[in-house]
């Protein structure tokens, strides 16, 4: 992770979309946030009218089937927050609020491509406070159905290394490796988008998932073939979306980390079982203050920016 300031949105911006399991619509409007405060939801729209504050923190986490949900004892929840908290911790943009009026973070086209531009649109700001990061001071592992994760030291940066091992022809065996930065996660993973399998689905539709799932928002598998029209995106897109997914559960750690993940058959319940096993041992790891770099002039793309999905508020 590259030394420095905190960051944040230069000004607030809006994105909307339905969501993938529940197919409910959401509007997400991310603000700008003060020095120390992390990533925050603020679930507004709730049955009784009211509205939530959850931290984007593992101990939030209230469920890992599928997607990644943050919860808190009254019942309010927000699902599927992986693929917007990778853009988060991919860009380096350390506090956000993120209002949203729905149970589900929208799906938009199943990648962090449309969170991406957003971020872009309006650009990021350095804060007076520097960044404060997660060294991994020695080895932790855990094992579930024939997968593992592993965090492992590094003396500068995080890099991931994901592996997954598919029967289905279509995917098969994939391992992706790579230092993470903003110009490495927009290059290697912020395109890639979630899969499932055709013959999965009724068995989705039947516990309440996948109602909102498409060719428009996800890669659909069948009879070992791809069936969006338009193919991959990426020829090993399947573990890249596994990295992505891999990014944004791991940022749920409430800083970035130092060190090296490593993955194999990795999911979003592994990913969670990782950084339970890291903070269980409080010899495994340590809070740091990033050194300042030179100064932070922020960024703000605006290039490709799909004007239909959102709109910034001056």
């Amino acid at each position: 992770m590259k030394a420095g300031y905190q960051t944040t949105l230069r000004r607030r911006v809006s994105i909307g979309g339905n969501g993938v399991h529940s197919a409910a619509p959401a509007q997400l409007v991310l603000h700008p946030a003060e020095p120390d405060s992390g990533v925050t939801f603020l679930r507004t729209g709730l049955p009784d009218g009211g509205e939530r504050h959850l931290k984007a923190r593992r101990s939030n986490v209230t469920h890992t089937a599928l997607c990644t949900i943050l919860g808190d004892a009254s019942g309010a929840s927000v699902s599927t927050v992986e693929h917007l908290l990778a853009a988060f911790s991919g860009l380096q943009v350390d506090n956000v609020l993120v209002e949203i009026d729905g149970p589900e973070t929208p799906i938009m086209d199943g990648s962090a491509a449309d969170f991406v531009a957003a971020i872009d649109h309006v650009g990021v700001v350095r804060q007076t406070r520097p960044r404060r990061c997660l060294k991994v001071l020695k080895p932790v592992r855990v094992e579930r159905d024939g997968g593992y994760a592993e965090l492992a030291p590094a003396e500068r940066g995080f890099r991931l290394d994901v592996e997954i091992d598919f029967a289905s022809p279509a995917i098969g065996r994939q391992r992706l490796a790579f230092n993470l930065d903003p110009t490495a996660f927009r290059r290697e993973i912020a395109r890639a988008r979630t899969f499932g399998f055709v013959s999965d689905v009724k068995k989705l539709w039947q516990a309440g998932y996948a109602l909102g799932s498409s060719l428009e928002n996800s890669v659909a598998i069948d009879n070992d073939e791809v069936l969006n029209p338009e193919g991959l995106r990426y020829a090993d897109e399947f573990v890249r979306h596994k990295a992505l997914d891999a990014v944004g559960d791991l940022s749920l750690a409430g800083a970035p980390i130092i060190g090296v993940y490593r993955t194999y058959r990795p999911g979003h319940k592994l990913n969670a079982l990782a950084l339970e096993a890291l903070f269980a041992d409080r010899s495994a790891y340590a809070f740091v203050e990033a050194g300042v770099a030179k100064p932070f002039k922020g960024f703000g793309v605006g290039a490709h920016v799909p004007a239909a999905a959102f709109a910034a508020a001056e």
